[in-house]
């Protein structure tokens, strides 16, 4: 679903999607960056949601993604921005929403460096 970036220097990862966002590439994509961050030892992340086409997940999946988020190594320590298009706000505005309440550091953006600024502030 996406290709994985280190930035040493301020300390985060990136990843950049492209394609179809469904249930199964978005636990793919989370677990990637899970190991990216445990392996380099970072706790911030940026994924660039803005190459993707559409997205799919009923109220449910999305509903239960921040408990799948935690089963794959996500820790409550990590903070996580996405950018996205404006016709996927209502998706990810939902996923922002549950994943805030069960204790992640997590909002969406629509200009990077507004996202990063978030990100690493």
């Amino acid at each position: 679903m996406g290709n994985n970036y280190i930035y040493s220097d301020d300390k985060y990862v990136e990843m950049v999607t492209k394609g179809f966002a469904d249930e199964d590439g978005s636990m793919e994509m989370a677990k990637s960056i899970s190991e990216t961050m445990k392996h380099h030892r970072i706790t911030k992340a940026l994924i660039d949601h803005r190459n993707i086409t559409d997205v799919s997940g009923s109220v449910t999946e999305v509903y239960d993604r921040p408990k799948l988020f935690k089963i794959i190594g996500w820790v409550l320590g990590i903070k996580i921005a996405e950018i996205i298009h404006p016709e996927h706000l209502e998706h990810f505005k939902f996923l922002e929403t549950v994943s805030k309440n069960r204790g992640f550091r997590f909002s969406i953006f629509y200009d990077r460096k507004e996202a990063l600024e978030w990100l690493l502030s």
